[in-house]
């Protein structure tokens, strides 16, 4: 299998695979292909079998089905473009995995297994009531993740600690240690604006943030759109 990513602001996954190499996305992924890649809507798939595994899996954002990607005959090519502007980056999994937040899986290798890593509700209007939730990657292979905006690489050392806004959490070690603490001062939490939850992460570990999120994207755009105006 060969990668490339194509742009910057508006990044493109382009994968070439050999004859019989397997590539497995979520639905509606696609961009482009090559007319001998063959597509296999499943929802057993990502280390999930069944309806209740494809129901715990879309728990952590991801879809109930997912798309399989397998060149046949010669090598073929597939591409996967970003949802909003950022960056596509590929991560080989580690034994202990990775969380991820929940729109950032965009599609991996067989072996890559996804499940729901984590999730609690911080309030109706944080994340448009959905609560915070991350993904995990586990298994053995690569897998490639979109984060919105800008990246940001934070090298925690051991007992070094970070407050991070849960919408600005990209991805980090499953092994790394975190809890969600509320924003200090009661000022802070009434006139603030900035809601009412933090992630504490501790190291060690290498955590990679995001600049933009979705909600504060489309807090951003909502008087523009037809009825707003």
């Amino acid at each position: 299998m060969e990668t490339k990513i194509h742009g910057t602001t508006l990044p493109v996954l382009e994968v070439t695979l050999q004859a019989g190499e397997k590539l497995v996305a979520e639905g509606g992924e696609l961009s482009w292909m090559t007319p001998n890649i063959n597509m296999h809507t499943t929802m057993g798939a990502l280390g999930q079998s069944g309806v209740f595994g494809a129901i715990k899996r879309a728990a952590s954002g991801s879809s109930i089905f997912l798309t399989e990607y397998t060149a046949q005959g010669t090598a073929g090519q597939v591409a996967f473009a970003t949802k909003l502007p950022g960056t596509i980056l590929p991560i080989t999994v580690i034994p202990d995995g990775f969380l991820v937040q929940r729109h950032g899986f965009l599609c991996a290798t067989d072996g890559v297994e996804l499940s729901l890593g984590f999730q609690r509700r911080l309030g109706a209007g944080l994340f448009g009531g959905d609560g915070f939730r991350l993904q995990k990657v586990t298994g053995t292979g690569q897998f490639f993740v979109e984060l919105s905006g800008e990246v940001v690489r934070r090298d925690l050392a051991q007992g070094e600690q970070l407050l991070v806004h849960p919408g600005h959490i990209g991805l980090f070690p499953a092994s790394m240690p975190f809890e969600i603490t509320t924003v200090p001062g009661i000022g802070n939490k009434i006139f603030g604006g900035d809601g009412l939850f933090l992630v504490r992460l501790s190291g060690p570990g290498t955590v990679l943030l995001q600049s933009l999120t979705i909600v504060k994207l489309a807090a951003e755009i909502q008087e523009y759109l037809p009825g707003n105006r």
